[in-house]
């Protein structure tokens, strides 16, 4: 796992001060070497921050060509690299070192644009075609790897983190509607808070040539239609087997590495699944980093101690108080670049720390396990509310408000808690319906508006975010026709899991500390095959995840298979008097607020008070307002950015 940049100029502009300055911004996503590249002409760069995992002694980067006419520079994991490099040698093909990543260059060289179908992992690479005058820049299919850009003046800049984008000298300025989106949770995958700066999507190829660029997609979830669904006449039995083979066999490709492979692990079906894999296959235990907080109702140290016990893992906890996340919460948002709603992501922050301070540089993570199976509470509601065939109305409302009851620590996050925000009829027109995480997501954005200046909620509001997602989706080709639940599931892959979930609670907090993450859930060939499994062996009334319980009830404790799903999710303040409280009150009271040109300071100020006033649960559903605010006057400190 690394960091790159890398840079197409009609004129050679880049001096080499700026070069290593940029580099100098993600230097935390690789601290063991750092190297760039540039042309002849100097009108085509490449850099790269090491972080080594495979090929300690000699794999070092950008990677160049036997002729030196195209070179690499890669981040992240590419799986099953030995088999692909045994073919490319016995085709007499000579690699000069023994990552990872070199298959990628080789690949290139061989197969030209379709070498991208070869791929398989977590990354993001750019490889710079001197012959061919262009820069080409892929991201692997989910974007668990973040890769951006940006074109100014003819300057075609790309990099791994935004903030080394600015460095180059791409200007810092807000985007208020891509902000306004991201108020609603549906910011699309391609747009970020910065203006003019655009990340790759996932699934998709950059081309650049002449100060130009094309993003061209080469793959895509592919839900069957609700008819050939329903036609799949294979048994559970073998669902839940092939299900096995698939996840069995994308654990073990990430156990490979030259340096100790750790887990995150919490009280989850989703993380013990893979630790439990994982373990089955070494001979020594495997280090289990486990967040613990002193709210019970958040606390999943309990069932994460039994589960690292029972698989002769070794647990590791790690404490994290209110104290601690709020002192993190500048720093891990200038990591994050985006807004929070929770104190989870610096938790997350914080355990990537703790791993890295015991000498860990790759964990594995249960990440992308609700995004392909329905584990989140809006895809049960969804699935109860649309595929009710010969089920009592009495009895759905009854699972409904059950839902709604034993999630209480996710209230107004994921699970609704107020007025929807206006516009959702689009999804109405367009899909018939209205997913319910797009809808809950929406009562939280609503809890905003009385904070937005008068004329930034207008504009936003005239923006129309979710009719601006609609319209960035192949609707016909990929939703049309679709069981309800798997186009909640599409959606929510094209916005939150990129944006948020593989943010936030992925790359950039684990990268933070020099910490790859990885991600079995998110092997394409795992979430190929669990595309084609029928909903009904996705979610049963309330139990989530029922096919993946199946395929691992063997790996995990009895209390974890039985257990519902409750989000990761860190303690609200409770009182004016809690350190993360105390945090949000100072930061709303400063300069910042002022600055900052999305909200009205005298609400905001007022907010304070208001919070002040409420009843615990009133606080805490009304957190993820706060957090919002207090990201948007972080980042606007942080980054210096104009309106």
């Amino acid at each position: 796992m690394c960091g790159l940049i890398g840079a197409l100029l009609p004129e050679p502009s880049l001096a080499r001060e700026r070069i290593a300055g940029a580099l100098a911004t993600i230097a935390h996503r690789g601290p063991d070497h750092t190297g760039w590249w540039c042309s002849p002409d100097r009108r085509m760069m490449l850099g790269h921050v090491r972080l080594s995992i495979i090929g300690l002694d000699n794999g070092n980067q950008p990677l160049a060509s036997s002729d030196s006419q195209v070179h690499c520079v890669v981040n992240g994991e590419l799986y099953g690299y030995r088999a692909i490099r045994s073919v490319l040698q016995a085709e007499n093909r000579r690699f000069a070192t023994d990552s990872d990543s070199e298959i990628a260059l080789q690949l290139y060289q061989k197969l030209g644009g379709e070498f991208v179908h070869q791929l398989r992992g977590e990354f993001a690479l750019v490889i710079a075609d001197q012959r061919r005058r262009c820069l080409i820049a892929v991201r692997d299919r989910f974007g668990i790897k973040p890769l951006f850009y940006t074109v100014r003046d003819g300057d075609v800049l790309v990099a791994s983190e935004i903030k080394a984008l600015l460095a180059l000298g791409a200007p810092p300025r807000w985007d208020a509607a891509a902000f306004f989106a991201e108020c609603h949770s549906v910011r699309t995958a391609d747009r970020t808070l910065f203006a003019g700066i655009h990340a790759v999507p996932p699934g998709c190829v950059l081309v650049a040539r002449d100060g130009r660029v094309e993003i061209r997609p080469y793959w895509d979830t592919d839900y069957p239609t609700r008819e050939a669904l329903a036609a799949d006449g294979r048994s559970e039995a073998d669902i839940v087997a092939g299900f096995r083979e698939v996840l069995d066999d994308a654990v073990t490709e990430r156990l490979v590495a030259d340096v100790e492979v750790a887990s995150y692990l919490s009280g989850g079906i989703d993380s013990s699944a893979v630790l439990g894999l994982a373990q089955r296959k070494l001979s020594r235990p495997i280090r289990a980093f486990t967040l613990t907080f002193e709210d019970e109702l958040y606390n999943e140290e309990r069932l994460a101690q039994q589960t690292a016990g029972w698989l002769g893992a070794k647990f590791v906890p790690v404490p994290v108080s209110q104290h601690d996340i709020a002192e993190a919460f500048p720093d891990a948002l200038w990591h994050a670049e985006t807004l929070v709603f929770n104190g989870h992501g610096i938790a997350k922050y914080l355990l990537s720390r703790a791993v890295r301070d015991a000498g860990i540089k790759v964990v594995f993570t249960g990440e992308g396990a609700d995004e392909i199976l329905g584990g989140y509470p809006p895809f049960r509601r969804d699935l109860l509310l649309h595929n009710t065939e010969n089920q009592p109305p009495e009895e759905v409302a009854k699972l409904l408000d059950e839902l709604d009851a034993t999630n209480q620590a996710s209230r107004g996050l994921l699970t609704a808690d107020g007025e929807a925000a206006p516009g959702l009829a689009a999804f109405g027109a367009r899909l018939g319906w209205t997913p319910s995480a797009i809808e809950t997501l929406s009562t939280l954005a609503v809890k905003m508006y009385p904070f937005f200046s008068d004329g930034c909620r207008a504009a936003g509001l005239r923006a129309d975010p979710y009719t601006e997602l609609l319209d960035t989706l192949d609707v016909p080709g990929r939703l049309t026709g679709r069981d309800p639940l798997n186009q909640a599931l599409y959606i929510w892959t094209r916005t939150l899991l990129p944006n948020f979930i593989l943010t936030v609670l992925g790359d950039r907090m684990e990268m933070a500390h020099s910490v790859e993450g990885r991600v079995p859930f998110l092997d394409h060939h795992v979430a190929e095959y669990a595309a084609q499994i029928p909903v009904h062996h996705k979610i049963r009334g309330l139990r989530e995840k029922h096919v993946l319980r199946e395929a691992v009830r063997d790996c995990v404790l009895p209390d974890v298979y039985d257990r519902q799903k409750h989000p990761f999710m860190s303690p609200p303040a409770r009182d004016t008097g809690d350190a993360l409280s105390v945090f949000c009150q100072d930061v709303l009271r400063s300069r910042s607020v002022e600055d900052q040109p999305f909200f009205d300071p005298r609400r905001v100020r007022g907010l304070m008070d208001q919070v002040a006033a409420m009843e615990p649960a009133g606080r805490a559903a009304f957190e993820g307002v706060v957090l919002r605010i207090v990201s948007t006057c972080i980042l606007q400190q942080r980054f210096g950015l104009a309106a």
